[in-house]
């Protein structure tokens, strides 16, 4: 049987004091209503694990995390205002990104997980934007943490610019990181009043992976952009999946038509035997 919705693979969080894996409702509630099947990945840094995890994905949604990333894996000295850091959110997320890639999947980052993605493509990281950056808005806003606190401008003919339909949106903010030297294959396509990187899309036409540093998943019932986000990411993990079944169809019509060869060459050959 086909399946018609596609599954997202989203990675959790960490909670050093219970020991515990957990994951915010928000985020797969909205790839339920626009469309995917949200599974969870648990924080297992083992390659044979994520690899088998991978298996059955249609596309990763990678969350935001209440941790930074190790400034050692982009080869900087910790900033003594760096967060706490959890090695094993690090090494699951940068693991997974390792998959996505001979996969071909699509991949939607938010927040910590646009800075992951930055990270695993040899890009750097601002570790603490207000002791950083010169005359830098306010890029923690607190509660209520939907509304929109802060205007982003979008780079013309853009993927988040076509689908905020304008070259100009109000995003909400929770992040003392953010993005400095942009990876291979990144291109950053949104900006902050202050100059800093707020998303970064895939150079590459044929590739679907685009990172936003506000939250999408706790406005997509009211914010119109951040619906379309998460609109787009699953129409492009259906069309994964659909591709992937087509492939698969044409190597099963393939093998059958190669078995039915062999088997009228080996009647042919058992005929001439016999006679």
């Amino acid at each position: 049987m086909i399946r018609k919705r596609p599954r997202i693979g989203i990675t959790m969080r960490l909670e050093l004091e219970t020991d515990r894996f957990y994951l915010s409702r928000h985020y797969s509630e909205a790839v339920e209503a626009a469309g995917g099947v949200p599974v969870h990945i648990s924080l297992i840094p083992k390659r044979e694990y994520i690899s088998a995890a991978m298996n059955d994905i249609d596309g990763v949604l990678l969350p935001g995390s209440d941790s930074d990333i190790d400034p050692a894996r982009y080869g900087a000295e910790p900033h003594p205002n760096l967060g706490s850091v959890h090695p094993v959110k690090d090494e699951t997320d940068l693991l997974v990104l390792e998959e996505i890639e001979p996969r071909g999947l699509p991949l939607f980052a938010i927040c910590f997980g646009m800075q992951a993605l930055n990270v695993s493509r040899g890009g750097t990281l601002i570790q603490d934007i207000a002791s950083q950056v010169p005359n830098t808005i306010k890029h923690q806003q607190g509660a209520p943490r939907d509304r929109p606190s802060h205007a982003v401008k979008l780079a013309t003919s853009s993927l988040v610019s076509s689908l905020a339909q304008a070259d100009r949106f109000f995003v909400n903010s929770h992040h003392h990181q953010a993005i400095d030297n942009v990876g291979t294959n990144l291109i950053a396509t949104a900006w902050a009043s202050d100059g800093l990187i707020e998303a970064v899309e895939d150079s590459r036409p044929e590739r679907f992976a685009l990172g936003v540093q506000w939250h999408p998943e706790l406005g997509w019932k009211e914010d119109r952009l951040s619906r379309a986000l998460f609109e787009r990411f699953i129409a492009a993990a259906t069309k994964h999946l659909a591709d992937a079944a087509d492939l698969a169809l044409e190597s099963e019509i393939v093998a059958a038509m190669e078995e039915d060869v062999t088997n009228v060459v080996w009647t042919r050959e058992k005929s001439a035997g016999e006679s």
